[in-house]
């Protein structure tokens, strides 16, 4: 069912492990990109028409209006189960926790007497905040989209998630009562690569935004590198990916489960176990045909994803090895089932977040343990960082000096303009003070 990959005795390079050696989905972003384009300058020319147009073609569904009525949500809310509200509102209670704890205060450095620079944190004016649907409901992403922009003091915000048939055009109740769960009014029946285009360009009932947050699927996350620029991006949360750094101290129970949880969402999810242990490796290999056999999705979503070339096991000489290939696969989710499991996963550079131990499971993560699961994916962990206060707030310098201090300095701002070539630079701090400026050469 899952694949192998061996790479013991191959030396490591300077440069660590080949990425192309390692599993990955067939269809990238990059490749995505072209199918997208059309669909964002659609829905740049013809706004809502279009986002009705997709909706029928996309989903399924006639839409009057894409905007969800306010009284839609409050129904929502009010019939929602109550172990469900529960489970969210503490999902809520642990985010805010950890995020809250994530602001920033605004700090001014002394540089010299009467000159300082302040460093401001203000927040994203408003912001388009992602939600997949389809073939799963995931109101734990409007939480983990909508606390920390919350928590950053972003003073409006807009959430979108495809229409879904059998509620009507709308999207899933459960995504919906989320939303009114956490005072979010503005809410649109819109997926994919034109939910991106909507929030980039604005239509008739959707204001455009300045920074585009949430996972989503390989469409989603090509029009956010097409549209980077335009609008700010988190990353490019694409498909889901797991992988497992284990040695033969780590449950293959565990193992097989975490892989399957990951497999579940999509056929083109990514799971991935990197390992020293032949013989976990081959009681995962029969953990996951016992496990599979007692799950749903196995033929729609598990095999496929478990056996497509974006999955693997990959046998490694041991914990060092297996340690540069994660850091080269750079996963969205990283669990270390290992020995000493805390201070292996210390050494860890690029992950989208890492899980540490045989009781941190991804699917904690994914719901209660106060983090955040909007990650990076495709390797981007290596670059990126999952979603935080610090993703709605940009840093301001402010730059306050006197007349003395500007004085005190000008001489090596005039000497440094004119090794640069650009003599109108120092033109600008002589113009201050009682110095002759020199005409242009």
């Amino acid at each position: 069912m899952i694949s192998r990959i061996d790479l013991r005795g191959a030396a490591l390079s300077e440069g660590g492990i080949d990425r192309d050696l390692l599993p990955r989905a067939e269809l990238d972003v990059e490749a995505a990109l072209e199918k997208v384009r059309p669909i964002c300058e659609d829905v740049r020319h013809r706004g809502t028409a279009a986002l009705i147009d997709y909706a029928r073609r996309f989903d399924g569904v006639t839409l009057e209006r894409v905007r969800v009525p306010a009284e839609a949500l409050q129904r929502a809310l009010a019939e929602l189960d109550p172990a469900v509200r529960a489970a969210l509102e503490e999902s809520i209670r642990r985010a805010r926790l950890v995020h809250r704890a994530q602001r920033r205060s605004d700090h001014t450095t002394q540089v010299v007497p009467g000159g300082t620079v302040t460093e401001r944190w203000v927040p994203v004016e408003r912001v388009g905040l992602y939600v997949p649907g389809g073939r799963s409901v995931y109101p734990s992403s409007v939480v983990m989209n909508v606390v920390p922009a919350q928590e950053a003091g972003v003073g409006s915000m807009a959430v979108s998630s495809p229409p879904q048939s059998e509620f009507g055009g709308l999207p899933h109740p459960t995504i919906l009562a989320a939303c009114a769960l956490l005072d979010v009014d503005e809410v649109y029946a819109a997926g994919g690569a034109q939910a991106v285009a909507m929030f980039a360009y604005g239509t008739e009932e959707c204001r455009p935004v300045s920074m585009v947050t949430g996972p989503g699927n390989i469409w989603v996350a090509a029009a956010k590198r097409l549209l980077k620029g335009r609008i700010g991006i988190d990353a490019e949360a694409g498909p889901t990916e797991i992988a497992i750094l284990a040695d033969a101290t780590a449950d293959p129970v565990h193992v097989a489960a975490d892989l399957i949880s990951q497999a579940e969402h999509d056929p083109v999810a990514a799971s991935v176990l990197v390992t020293d242990s032949e013989e976990l490796a081959t009681a995962v290999e029969k953990e996951l045909e016992v496990q599979i056999a007692a799950t749903k999705h196995v033929e729609d979503r598990i095999r496929p994803a478990l056996s497509g070339r974006q999955s693997g096991i990959v046998l490694v000489d041991g914990v060092e090895q297996g340690l540069a290939v994660v850091d080269a696969y750079a996963a969205e989710h990283l669990e270390i089932q290992t020995e000493d499991a805390s201070a292996v996963a210390a050494r860890v550079r690029n992950a989208g977040a890492v899980f540490v131990g045989a009781y941190a499971p991804v699917s904690l993560g994914d719901y209660a343990a106060g983090s955040n699961h909007v990650l990076p994916t495709g390797g981007c962990a290596c670059h990126s960082s999952g979603l935080s206060v610090q993703s709605f707030l940009r840093g301001i310098h402010v730059v306050d000096y006197s007349r003395e201090a500007l004085a005190e300095v000008a001489g090596h701002v005039v000497t440094l303009a004119e090794a640069e070539d650009l003599p109108a630079h120092g033109a600008a701090v002589k113009a201050r003070f009682d110095w002759k400026v020199p005409p242009s050469k």
